[in-house]
């Protein structure tokens, strides 16, 4: 009878062990995929794993930009909220005030999914840039804040979110490769 439970409790445990290390490594996970010819790395969030953090590269823009953008998850259904399109709205990027621009929103589950952009810039200066930002603070975090006539609370019921970018400069730059052999085709 203590064999059997021994063994038992031993498959139980190495479960466990297998199970705690897929948890660990799915959390850094990057997805790398492309639509046509669009290239994306995407990471999802810490807080909300739904949100995601996305770098796009075009490959009609020669692949050498990189479009940055992130969603968040909204439970909030304000009558208005359709009136944040194409508006600029206040964050802060791990303490430091800037504004996003809402790009899109549209309907998702029982509230809505909102892609706010931060904007279009070259590729490695970019990225690299970011890394050390990554780097130094130790984090990346975004909360959507308060701003002249612009109550958070109002239209996101979770107003932050963060992400892993340990992986950053390698997923990009695998994105980067694989927009070029996409370029590369069309000539």
């Amino acid at each position: 009878m203590k064999r059997v439970l021994l063994i038992i409790l031993l498959h139980l445990s190495l479960f466990f062990l297998v199970f705690a290390y897929q948890a660990q490594a799915s959390e850094e996970e990057w997805k790398i995929d492309r639509y046509e010819s669009l290239v994306f790395a995407r990471v999802y969030g810490e807080v909300i794993h739904g949100d995601s953090l996305n770098f796009f590269i075009n490959s009609k823009d020669n692949c050498e930009k990189v479009w940055h953008n992130f969603t968040f998850y909204t439970y909030e259904q304000p009558g208005d909220i359709k009136q944040l399109l194409h508006k600029n709205i206040p964050i802060k990027i791990n303490d430091e005030e800037v504004t996003a621009h809402v790009d899109h929103i549209q309907p998702f589950l029982m509230g809505y999914r909102v892609l706010l952009s931060l904007g279009s810039f070259p590729i490695k200066e970019y990225i690299y840039k970011l890394n050390n930002f990554y780097i130094e603070e130790k984090r990346f975090e975004i909360e959507i804040i308060d701003g002249i006539d612009f109550k958070a609370s109002k239209y996101f019921d979770i107003r932050n979110n963060s992400w892993k970018l340990d992986k950053l400069v390698p997923s990009v730059l695998k994105a980067n490769k694989l927009c070029k052999e996409i370029f590369d085709k069309k000539l």
